[in-house]
């Protein structure tokens, strides 16, 4: 017991942060240029868009728990959830290669290798991010700890987002030659190529330590009826949901934002890098201020002081950029610890189900954060495409008084009010830190015995 009860080394957390700056990659293609690559580029329309990306990511998102109880019953030599991160590397790849490619196809073909490409993109995703994520929850059995591993993830995930968000537009313009088709596509394949890399230093930098209790093997049923009884994990479920669907909504309306109502497109990018850097340093805080204040009751303060700044993006007119910035960085500084926080009370209810039934089922636990996560893509893409058409957007054109309206809501009161709704549902999660070091005791006391 000693070797899962010691510290990560350094070493490994940062290692295992790898696969999210490859993941963020990906996640902040999707995020911050998805959309605005299917209309301005690819020459479908919003509401069409939006409505692939929400009809596509909707039943996609339901293989995320096949996935889950598939990885919780692999076995190798590399253990449940590592191996996944080096068998699917490379075709995650190649996909999203394909999705930022634009084939000279009639607009119902192009609607139609829209729908493929994406599709395949989610379930790559999910079949390298399930168990990624899971590994998590494997790696070490202390709460605290996860805790520490998860910042170390989400800083991670913060690099990926800095490298898209201020190399993009300029490799676009840099590989397309004055052809954004051709740009996107070729900058798709650096990203790649560079994930590819990530994902394979992440494979070799880890290690998983806790394993199920012998003889508890226990069928699909099993893990799915003790799912349904893990009320801490469908509270999370939720807010997931929701706190992925106000960064969707966001982040895919920048670009709009930047080049319809201020008018400038490059500072789209700048916004974007200066954002995601103060929020890695507050999710640098992350375990310093949960131990002060506890996990549950800084998420509430993070989610709501971040609701309140985004909210307040509504106030700068289109020449103000010195307050629109000002609001954007106190916004995601104070929301830097929300998500490493959610993530690792993911791992907590892995735990609260072991002690309940003495099963483990880990990779099924966290199909919970990527099924919320998709759903919360998928929704927030949808609505933010069909507000877009609804306010009279058009791609290209100088957009009317209300489309312009509609982008700053986008940007500003509607990702807020959707954040407020997921701390309103934390207030009834329960699992605080007295609660777990007694379910961690319980844990290693049985361990110890098997």
């Amino acid at each position: 017991m000693k070797e899962i009860a010691r510290k990560l080394s350094i070493k490994e957390k940062v290692g295992y942060s790898l696969g999210d700056v490859a993941s963020s990659l990906y996640f902040n293609m999707f995020m911050l240029f998805l959309l605005y690559f299917y209309t301005d580029i690819y020459g479908i329309s919003a509401a069409v868009a939006g409505t692939m990306i929400g009809v596509t990511r909707l039943w996609e998102s339901f293989s995320d728990p096949v996935i889950g109880m598939i990885s919780d019953r692999t076995n190798t030599r590399w253990g449940k959830y590592r191996p996944y991160i080096l068998w699917t590397a490379i075709p995650f790849a190649v996909i999203g290669i394909l999705t930022f490619s634009t084939p000279d196809f009639s607009m119902t073909l192009k609607i139609i290798y829209a729908y493929i490409t994406y599709s395949l993109l989610n379930l790559s995703y999910s079949l390298i991010n399930v168990p990624y994520t899971s590994l998590m929850g494997v790696l070490t059995p202390n709460s605290l700890e996860r805790t520490e591993v998860s910042s170390y993830k989400f800083f991670g995930a913060s690099i990926g987002g800095i490298i898209v968000q201020y190399t993009t537009l300029h490799f676009v313009s840099f590989f397309g030659k004055g052809s954004e088709a051709k740009g996107f596509q070729n900058t798709a394949i650096v990203f790649s190529v560079f994930a590819v890399l990530m994902f394979m230093l992440c494979f070799l930098s880890t290690k998983e330590r806790v394993k199920p209790q012998a003889g508890r093997q226990s069928s699909v049923r099993e893990d799915l009826r003790d799912l349904m009884h893990n009320r801490p994990w469908w509270i999370l479920l939720a807010i997931g949901l929701f706190s992925l669907t106000w960064i969707s909504v966001k982040l895919g309306s920048t670009v709009f934002y930047f080049k319809y109502y201020v008018g400038n497109t490059e500072l789209a990018a700048i916004f974007m890098v200066v954002g995601s850097v103060s929020n890695a340093m507050g999710l640098l805080l992350t375990k310093y201020l949960s131990g002060l204040f506890g996990k549950r009751r800084l998420f509430i303060l993070s989610m709501v002081g971040n609701a309140l700044f985004m909210s307040a993006m509504l106030i700068p007119g289109s020449e103000q950029i010195g307050m629109m910035f000002t609001f954007h960085i106190i916004s995601s500084f104070i929301g830097g610890p929300a998500m490493p926080l959610l993530w690792a009370m993911y791992a907590d209810t892995a735990d609260y189900s072991e002690w309940k039934t003495n099963r483990r089922a880990t990779g099924l636990v966290f199909s919970a954060a990527m099924f919320s996560q998709k759903m919360g893509w998928s929704l927030g893409a949808t609505f933010a495409g069909l507000m877009l058409s609804w306010f009279g957007y058009k791609a290209n054109v100088t957009q009317t008084s209300d489309s312009i309206m509609g982008i700053r809501l986008l940007m500003s009161i509607i990702p807020g009010i959707i954040a407020l709704l997921s701390v309103v549902i934390f207030l009834f999660y329960k699992l605080d830190e007295k609660f777990m070091h007694e379910i961690e005791a319980k844990l290693e006391e049985r361990r110890n015995k098997s």
